[in-house]
């Protein structure tokens, strides 16, 4: 059989254990620090109103979280940690070819 047969037949059997509730299959945890939204946005260049627009947020959702009124979390959080690392992986990965 396939490298690829096989991968799919893992998958499946972890997804039908799932199902079941026998088996969660493997989780992949990332300790992903608190991000100072300034300092990031600072990185890029951008202003509040385009670095929001670039990342699919609000303008206010971005300067609550410079003002550290609230704080992101999940997907928003790795995207920061992201653009933390390397402040053009968002218009170099999204731009228009």
């Amino acid at each position: 059989m396939s490298k690829a047969f096989k991968s799919i037949e893992r998958g499946l059997k972890e997804a039908i254990a799932h199902a079941k509730g026998t088996r969660l299959g493997i989780i992949h945890e990332i300790d992903v620090p608190k991000p100072d939204v300034s300092a990031i946005r600072a990185k890029t260049g951008l202003s509040q109103a385009v670095f929001a627009k670039s990342i699919g947020v609000k303008k206010g959702t971005v300067l609550n979280w410079e003002h550290r009124r609230r704080s992101p979390d999940g997907p928003a959080r790795v995207l920061l940690a992201l653009i933390d690392k390397d402040p053009s992986i968002v218009q170099r990965t999204l731009a228009r070819r």
